[in-house]
């Protein structure tokens, strides 16, 4: 298993503080925008909800009204569609899009059959109707706020506009016709500017937390569902355990085909040879027989070493101790071994975790340059965790291409987890988490 080595540049450091930075920043900007635009995409949303689907609720009694409701619900999706992209474009939210709507036959009462009873379609009409007053209101505050904080901060630079354009000498705080108190002296033009700047600094955390419910509306009704993206994710599982399988078995068949194999053949032969030469000249045969027997134990140590990476006897008879304890003692390095387990976990969950400490502790031998290791195993509810460190010189990580990536995948395939921490220098930790399943 290859390991990335590598160096990581330093995280930028900010002098302003966050909430100084924030009224500047482009995220508040760019939320800002998609809240300007929530109220033009809300009312069309509406509209179009409300108008399409009165229309096809009062010709529901003829033939007309359940295909029309049904690409009514069409067109709600390719509303959604777009506010999708809209919200990757301007809140950075990545949202997939729902799997298409096929018909379980060709024709078209088959595809209105399918429209009608998916539930992505339903919740994307229930947007259109829930969105538009939220729309009205994130729009109404949002633009408040923003207006409001920058036109009093930037008072100072305006204020002459009412002396030269009008016949008072600021904005007019208090005027019931008789008694009129503007903001117009040093003190108070001064005064007005730093409440704008109060309602400045504040005006992003109010707009990020108006977006944060537009982000908790088209993550809920405009996504996929939770069964489809579970499908989805058990279908991409099941292509990564099928591949890991079909790059084992090729792994096995080279291996027997290489090694073994071609010993046993070569043995074969020698055996033949020194059959023919038994009765002629012994002394020859005596020797051909001795280099048989010696090509047969190399021939016993490779099918020993091959069946024990397939999945070693003292893993299924003695259980994860004794198994990794077995791994530690071929490290090239000291290895400590703490396994802290009341009861083993399933079959194949135990040869996972013995398969990814055995490949982290290769990775050890030949790229860490680290003088010890340790391996810990332990039981966390219903996880089981793994953990290998060492001291060597760091820079592991899991970038594409690299071993621990297609490691970090295997896990994956059974809802597992792989953890990194290897700056550069070292030391390095990885941990692994597995599902117990017993």
């Amino acid at each position: 298993m290859a390991t990335d080595y590598g160096t990581r540049t330093p995280p930028r450091s900010h002098t302003l503080h966050p909430a100084l930075r924030a009224p500047f920043s482009g995220r508040a900007w760019k939320e800002f925008a998609y809240l300007l635009l929530n109220l033009p995409m809300g009312i069309l949303f509406f509209v179009y909800a409300v108008t399409t689907v009165s229309l096809s609720a009062g010709l529901l009694v003829t033939f007309v009204g359940i295909p029309l409701l049904a690409a009514a619900l069409v067109g709600c999706r390719a509303l959604g569609a777009v506010e999708r992209m809209r919200a990757r474009a301007l809140l950075d939210l990545d949202i997939a899009s729902p799997l298409p709507v096929r018909g379980k036959k060709s024709g078209l009462m088959s595809w209105v059959g399918a429209v009608l009873k998916s539930g992505v379609s339903w919740r994307h009409l229930l947007y259109g109707f829930l969105h538009f007053p939220w729309a009205l209101f994130s729009f109404v505050v949002s633009v408040t706020f923003m207006v409001t904080g920058w036109s009093l901060f930037l008072y100072p630079l305006w204020q002459w506009v009412f002396p030269e354009y009008t016949d008072q000498d600021g904005i007019a705080l208090f005027s019931d016709g008789t008694n009129d108190f503007f903001l117009d002296t040093p003190f108070e033009t001064a005064a007005t500017c730093v409440v704008g700047l109060v309602v400045v600094l504040a005006s992003p955390w109010v707009v990020r937390g108006l977006a944060c419910v537009d982000r908790l509306l088209v993550t809920g009704l405009l996504g996929p569902s939770r069964l489809a993206e579970r499908v989805s994710e058990l279908e991409s599982d099941r292509g990564v355990v099928v591949d890991t399988a079909a790059a084992d078995l090729r792994r096995i068949e080279r291996d027997l085909h290489d090694g073994a194999q071609a010993r046993l053949v070569a043995l074969a032969m020698d055996l033949g040879l020194a059959k023919e030469k038994l009765l002629h000249d012994p002394e020859a045969a005596a020797r051909m027989v001795d280099e048989a027997h010696g090509e047969v134990k190399v021939a016993l140590q490779e099918l020993r070493d091959l069946a024990r990476g397939i999945h070693p006897a003292v893993l299924t008879d003695r259980g994860l101790n004794a198994a990794l304890s077995s791994v530690a003692s071929r490290c090239t390095v000291p290895v400590q071994v703490e396994v802290d387990l009341d009861q083993r976990p399933a079959a194949a969950i135990e040869g996972i975790a013995y398969f990814t400490v055995s490949e982290l502790l290769q990775n050890v031998s030949k790229h860490s340059r680290a003088g010890r290791a340790s391996v810990d195993v332990w039981r966390m509810q219903d996880r089981l965790m793994l953990q290998v460190s060492d001291d060597g010189r760091g820079g592991a990580n899991t970038s594409s291409g690299s071993g621990l990536a297609g490691l970090a995948e295997r896990l994956d395939a059974v809802d597992g987890i792989l953890v990194v921490d290897s700056p550069v220098g070292g030391p390095t930790t990885v941990t692994a988490e597995l599902p117990w399943r017993k």
